[in-house]
């Protein structure tokens, strides 16, 4: 096999590997816009809305919990025969939610669909790891990271566009036909590699990781936030969790085989790594879920609306992972993330600044004007974005080449696990929140008084409402600006100087299959 031949052999892998991932990050967050829409087709009251909360933790649980264990299985087994099991995963969840007749069926759908579709993307990282070299990982490391947050910004979109041609459900029937394809492009394209001879994997270790992270979300779930912040349950709940984690920290210190093997690591940069992506990916969900029930409650715009508005953050979000993934090949990474991360804080204290009438508010710049609420959310995706890149690229290079499937399956769980207990979390805590500063209202009635005074009351009171809502989103983004200033901080921990930029193509990657034909069995 010539150079070219590799070069274009490697491509070829990643773009196949690339287009997977963009469709399991378009599924990840198609439910933004049609979430109401979904729960209240199957019986789900408006006054009851925070039960739709479970639909995303599902997802998020799912991703999370098995993530370790398939990017293990990928680099004991191969990448292609994980990404098919992966898509066929994805394929049957679905199936099981356009099917879905109750919340519960719902739920469990979704979660199949973060099993399966959530390791597509640390697989692919993974994948990456294996065909390029350390000076031209980052950039390729970027573009897929692009692609993931590409994702994130058609799937709101998405949903709201097909749903409201044939439905919510045609959102996940339409997943099928196009898993199916994708599979057939991943046997064409994918190398087979060569698994290892080491067969055993923890499951204890991930029953355990599993276990901890369900009783953490099932603590923080509150079906009557009018009363407290957490529910009856919670503490135990949370304490059993923590206790849980500690146990599999425990054990996967001392385990034979281990879930998140990350033997022969530099584990100062790495755990750096996995703490920024946790309160990033904490800032992100915490973004995803507000700006659209801002969009909704004091900006008047429908659901449609609110994606556009959330796509104001995740475009330059997108475009910020693939720049950090070139920028990464000249600068340190610690200088990128600490600086991103300080970036998007900045973002984030602007947007709690927001007065209750923010989108008549703009930036003059002389010969035009700008709406404030399009820069503060630019500013806030771009910061966020261009810790990405460099973030994978330094958890690679902290491993030995063999544990890239287990470095990139721990980037994501710990992204993740932020996603998962930020949305946890903002829900507990932002339903009481409004409900204690609402508390005291009294809603008006049209008995005994006159139609102008009723009107008067009525109109005090939805303005006393909209304060409230105002005060809540405002408290939310400034505790998510201290959060990317925490991270800021952790950041400068997380790698030494990047490596040298190169012009040359780098060594020849024999291990791939050339695109003439399919990969031997």
């Amino acid at each position: 096999m010539t150079s070219t031949d590799s070069g274009g052999s490697r491509r070829l892998a990643l773009g196949v590997g690339g287009v997977v991932v963009l469709l399991a990050a378009i599924d990840a967050y198609v439910v933004v816009t049609v979430l109401v829409t979904m729960v209240g087709d199957l019986g789900v009251p408006v006054n009851h809305i925070e039960h739709a909360s479970l639909v995303i933790t599902a997802f998020l649980l799912g991703y999370v919990a098995g993530m370790p264990l398939l990017g293990m299985l990928s680099d004991r087994f191969g990448r292609r025969i994980m990404v098919q099991a992966c898509l066929a995963g994805f394929a049957a969840g679905s199936a099981v939610t356009a099917l879905a007749g109750s919340l519960s069926v719902l739920i469990a759908g979704r979660g199949l669909q973060g099993l399966a579709g959530g390791a597509l993307l640390p697989i692919t990282m993974a994948l990456a790891g294996d065909l390029w070299d350390e000076r031209r990982r980052p950039a390729v490391l970027g573009g897929v990271g692009a692609l993931q947050e590409l994702g994130s910004v058609l799937g709101p979109l998405y949903g709201a566009g097909v749903a409201a041609l044939i439905g919510w459900r045609g959102i996940f029937w339409i997943n099928i036909p196009i898993t199916l394809l994708a599979m057939v492009a991943v046997w064409w394209a994918v190398p087979r590699g060569r698994p290892s001879t080491a067969t055993r994997v923890d499951v204890v270790g991930g029953l355990l990781l599993a276990a901890g992270l369900g009783l953490l979300v099932a603590g923080l779930y509150n079906p009557d936030p009018q009363r407290s912040a957490l529910p009856s349950w919670g503490v135990p709940c949370v304490a059993a969790g923590g206790v849980v984690i500690a146990v599999f920290a425990v054990w996967e210190a001392r385990a034979r085989t281990r879930l998140l093997d990350l033997r022969g690591a530099r584990r100062g940069g790495l755990f750096a790594v996995l703490g920024v992506s946790l309160l990033s990916g904490a800032a992100l969900m915490i973004t995803l879920v507000d700006v659209q029930l801002i969009a909704q409650t004091l900006l008047g715009r429908n659901s449609t609306g609110g994606a556009v508005l959330l796509a104001r953050f995740l475009v330059p979000l997108a475009v910020a992972a693939l720049a950090g993934g070139l920028l990464a090949r000249r600068v340190a990474e610690r200088w990128i993330v600490a600086g991103g991360m300080l970036v998007a804080a900045g973002g984030y204290a602007r947007i709690a600044a927001w007065p209750v009438r923010a989108e008549a508010v703009h930036y003059d710049l002389g010969l035009f004007a700008v709406s404030r609420v399009g820069v503060d959310l630019a500013v806030a995706g771009l910061g966020l974005g261009l810790v990405i890149a460099p973030l994978s690229s330094v958890a690679l290079r902290s491993v030995p080449a063999v544990r890239h499937g287990v470095a990139s399956a721990a980037v994501v769980v710990a992204r993740m696990m932020g996603m998962l207990l930020g949305v946890a979390g903002l829900s507990a805590w932002g339903f009481y929140r409004f409900h204690a500063l609402t508390a005291h209202l009294v809603t008006p009635l049209p008995i005994g008084v006159s139609a102008t005074e009723f009107a008067r009351r009525l109109a005090a009171y939805l303005a006393a409402v909209k304060a409230a809502l105002h005060t809540e989103y405002a408290d939310v983004f400034w505790a998510t600006a201290v959060v990317c200033v925490v991270a800021a901080l952790l950041g400068l921990a997380v790698g030494g100087p990047a490596p040298a930029a190169a012009d040359e193509e780098p060594a020849e990657v024999t291990s791939v299959p050339s695109p003439a034909g399919p990969p031997s069995a």
